[in-house]
């Protein structure tokens, strides 16, 4: 946390070198060059930068690519000692490795820009004062002690304290969270505050709103709030998302037992097999070696790494149709486990736009519909639409004049508050330029923090016409008279009062309230008189509000969905309260400066109770983040402000705005939203669980056809002394016919009812205990049926017609198992049109295989009677009906199986 007196006495006293700043001269030209040598540039630190061949490479970093690379430099090192050998297997599985990687690669080209796009903040150019003259100079010139001046609309390009302000309102939404423009002055501070209570400092990358200032430069480059921020950023460790952790730990699962098999069939061929013996010993190695490679093929899922990519692809083109932008492809799965999300209040759950809200007149209390600066809205009294009282045409008329913001196609052009009160008007059936030329302005006293009010006085058709905001208790002092019915009556002190209580009652509801007063005269006032004795005509309560369907999203995520919203912002606790309770958000809050003083430990063990953060710091996001991952949370952080960024990239996956976000919340995020709306989380959520769903789909469909093939090629390799099929035969049914229908299968629809599960349903391994006995159970059954067709024809027609049998038959029975799968989903038979175009093709590529004499001889096979045909697919669906009357089985084993009764 800044000290700001701190700040502001090193650099009055003695910026660098010992030197005293003349605040009316400035540094000396002579004294820049020493400064910058001290402070270095203007300018924030550039990280290293990741190559094009860095992304590439790091694609190679699965379990599973490893155990792929392995088993084709083995393949390829068998096919060199051969006689015969042909490299065809190993350059196949290169060939694999190499698409996996590009996948990956033309999906996350574009790196990691967090610091670059900080560094886009600063302006990139600005005006200081030197040697008593004052100059225009690049931002990155800037030193400490330098005088800046500042007007309305710029960019502020270092830690300014402030030595002189008029009228100074600036923009720090993106920097601290506060919605509302804040009001700066020069004052001394004393003690401690966070960023949004300095309010004698100017931070690097805010937004200058109305006014002006001079100050002097207290922090530059990597030493601004900014460069803190981007430290922040750089300090945060990328982990990996749970779908890597998930695939790596099955990755390494199977290589283990991929292992443990082919080397026990390795020395079960060489020590064992009677056969072996009639060789010598180099052919006996070759054969063994020749065996276990095969198994390995038959093992490895060589698509798997593949399928989840393209899988992961087809979903990240889905989730930007519904407008959620993947940056980085393994995350498109996170946010289906995820269970906990922590979204920024401005301009994520609020549209960072203020709203008149209510309206108060002697008569009583309105109501304003209509959200942000989009002028359709009514008045209502009692929940019903009513037209403008009179009293309400003169109190939102007053707003329309004493006011210096414009708005143009629904944007404000100005002061936030100010722009408000013009949309509040034009609800109320005021035109700007009927007004403006009714009433021509001719003066004007400006708003002060001291005085705590503005007048406009104007030249109306029968004089003048003297129009006052400010704050009521002060604008109340001031007032003689109060409007009521449209007329003038003598104020009372019960009048006064109750316009008091009313202002207590609405800025408990977090509202900002300003009262509005006027004066008519015969004769032009004198600046004294135009402040006196005015006509009291009510209250307007403003607030940036929620988005319209906040509310129904967040009501929906946290009942159905069990996923718990957090609400983190830089308003005052008041605000983030009343926004919390208007959207659905229950639990204690605190702040930054409560959270600064627990201990690590203590504010561990109260982080579950804890859902409403306010006056927050980026330091605090990143505890907030971390603490919630201590206990074992899938955290999202959504934001759209520079203050975003660290914690956006600590979470398990950042979420930025597309519209309002900074660049740097965009380049720290895994997923831009391109509408800015919060219901788009929650259909990418809803993506995310159908992609977890897809994923399990074809790992359980591959690995079901991969146990098999492994059970039926090393009994085979047992019985009958050779290999049931050759590793060529395994890997084109591996890559080619299991492969297509797979990756189809990353186009399933999401399921119905998706979103009733909880998130733990997606945190859990891809494959269960359910999943594997299924897996296993299948594999076996498919093993059996395999070895007892191929044991028979092998008596009847000879070792390659029974090979040819084995090698459709096990497609056939791999297309069966994933029916049996999604059925379990209850997935509609045709409702995945690209999966059935892909079985037809793959299944007439396997009978091309077959029938072509060219491909045949290649491949080893022949073409197979209708007789063999017929009991191929009547074992098939044999087994279909065994996996189903085995399903009331299962059930015990793992009632949490994907394919759940409770789906809907």
């Amino acid at each position: 946390m800044s000290k700001v007196n701190t700040y502001y006495n090193q650099t009055v006293q003695s910026v660098a070198a010992g030197l005293r700043v003349d605040v009316k001269k400035g540094i000396k030209k002579t004294d820049v060059a020493t400064r910058q040598s001290q402070y270095g540039l203007n300018q924030l630190p550039s990280g290293p930068k990741k190559s094009a061949i860095g992304i590439f490479l790091a694609q190679f970093k699965d379990v599973l690519i490893f155990v792929l690379i392995i088993a084709a430099t083995v393949s390829l090192g068998l096919s060199f000692l051969e006689e015969d050998g042909t490299p065809t297997e190993a350059l196949l599985i290169y060939g694999i490795v190499i698409a996996i990687a590009l996948v990956g690669f033309f999906n996350e080209f574009k790196a990691e820009k967090t610091v670059e796009a900080l560094r886009r903040l600063m302006s990139q150019n600005c005006r200081v004062r030197r040697d008593g003259v004052v100059i225009e100079i690049p931002t990155n010139q800037l030193v400490p002690g330098d005088i800046v001046l500042l007007d309305e609309g710029k960019k502020i390009p270092a830690d300014i304290r402030i030595v002189m302000a008029n009228r100074l309102k600036v923009n720090e939404a993106s920097l601290t969270g506060e919605s509302l423009p804040v009001s700066k002055e020069s004052l001394v501070i004393k003690g401690e505050r966070v960023l949004a209570d300095q309010t004698n400092m100017l931070f690097s990358g805010t937004l200058v709103a109305t006014g002006t200032a001079e100050g002097i430069v207290v922090a530059t480059g990597a030493s601004t709030e900014i460069g803190r921020i981007a430290k922040l950023v750089g300090s945060v460790v990328e982990e990996q998302t749970p779908m890597q952790r998930k695939l790596d730990d099955l990755g390494k699962k199977l290589g283990l037992i991929i292992l443990v098999i082919c080397v026990a069939v390795f020395f079960i061929i060489l020590f064992m097999d009677q056969e072996v013996e009639k060789v010598d010993l180099l052919q006996k190695v070759l054969l063994a070696f020749t065996a276990a490679v095969a198994l390995a093929v038959a093992a490895i899922p060589e698509g798997l790494a593949f399928v989840v990519r393209i899988s992961l692809a087809l979903g990240a083109r889905r989730m930007a149709a519904k407008n959620a932008l993947v940056r980085r492809l393994a995350a498109v799965e996170s946010l289906g486990s995820t269970d906990v999300i922590c979204s920024d209040k401005t301009g994520t759950l609020t549209k960072g736009e203020m709203t008149v809200r209510v309206l108060v007149t002697a008569k009583g209390m309105f109501g304003l519909t209509g959200s942000g600066y989009e002028t359709t809205g009514s008045i209502q009294a009692d929940g019903k639409e009513v037209a403008a009282p009179t009293d309400v045409q003169r109190l939102t008329h007053i707003g329309l004049l004493c006011n210096n913001a414009s708005l143009q196609d629904n944007t404000v052009l100005g002061d936030p508050t100010e722009g408000c009160l013009l949309v509040s008007a034009i609800k109320a059936g005021h035109d700007r330029a009927k007004v403006d030329a009714a009433f021509p302005r001719i003066d004007e006293i400006p708003f002060s923090s001291n005085r705590k009010m503005m007048s406009t006085l104007h030249k109306n058709s029968t004089g003048y016409f003297v129009a006052v905001k400010g704050a009521p208790d002060v604008l109340l002092e001031r007032c003689s008279h109060i409007l009521v019915n449209g007329k003038v009556v003598a104020l009372t002190a019960a009048q006064k009062s109750d316009m008091l209580a009313k202002n207590a009652e609405l800025a408990s509801q977090a509202l900002r309230v300003l009262a509005f007063a006027y004066r008519e005269d015969s004769v032009q006032p004198n600046d004294e008189r135009m402040e006196h004795d005015l006509i009291f005509v009510g209250l307007q309560g403003m607030m940036d509000p929620p988005r319209t369907e906040v509310k129904e999203v967040i009501a929906r995520v946290q009942t159905n969905a069990g996923m718990r919203v957090i609400m983190i912002t830089g308003d005052s606790p008041e605000t983030a309260k009343a926004v919390a309770s208007e959207i659905g958000i229950v639990g204690q809050a605190i702040t930054g400066l409560e959270l600064d003083k627990m201990s690590e430990a203590q504010f561990i063990a109260r982080v579950e109770k804890i859902n409403i953060y306010a006056r927050v710091n980026p330091e605090h996001k990143i505890r907030i983040v971390q603490a919630l991952k201590h206990h074992g949370h899938q955290v999202a952080m959504t934001g759209d402000g520079v203050n975003d960024a660290p914690a956006i990239k600590a979470a398990d996956i950042g979420i930025a705005m597309g519209i309002t976000g900074t660049d740097a919340a965009k380049e720290a995020a895994d997923m831009i939203l391109l509408d800015d709306q919060f219901l788009t989380i929650i259909k990418a959520v809803e993506e995310g669980r159908g992609i977890f769903d897809n994923v399990r789909k074809f790992v359980n469909f591959l690995l079901s056809c991969n146990i098999g093939e492994v059970i039926t090629v090393l009994f085979g390799i047992l019985i009958h002394g050779n290999l049931v099929l050759t590793a060529a035969q395994l890997l084109f049914i591996n890559i080619v016919t299991d492969g297509l229908p797979a990756v189809a299968l990353g186009s399933d629809p999401v399921s119905k009812g998706v979103m009733n599960f909880k998130p733990a349903h997606f945190q859990q391994a891809i494959i269960n205990k359910r999943v594997w006995a299924e897996i296993f159970i299948y594999g076996t059954i498919m093993s059996i049926v395999l070895l007892a067709q191929y044991t028979y024809v092998l008596s009847t027609e000879g070792a390659v017609m029974a090979s040819s049998v084995v090698f459709i038959g096990m497609v056939i029975h791999e297309f069966m198992r994933l029916f049996d799968i999604r059925s379990d989903y209850r997935m509609k038979f045709f409702s995945n049109k690209l999966l059935m175009a892909s079985l037809v093709v793959s299944l007439g590529l396997q009978v091309a295989i077959l029938y072509i004499p060219f491909t045949a001889s290649i491949f080893n096979v022949t073409p197979i009677s209708a007789g063999n045909w017929l009991i191929i697919i009547g074992l098939s669906l044999a087994m279909f009906a065994i996996m189903k009357l085995l399903n009331p089985v299962l059930d015990r084993i793992g009632p949490e199986y994907a394919g759940a009764p409770e789906r809907t």
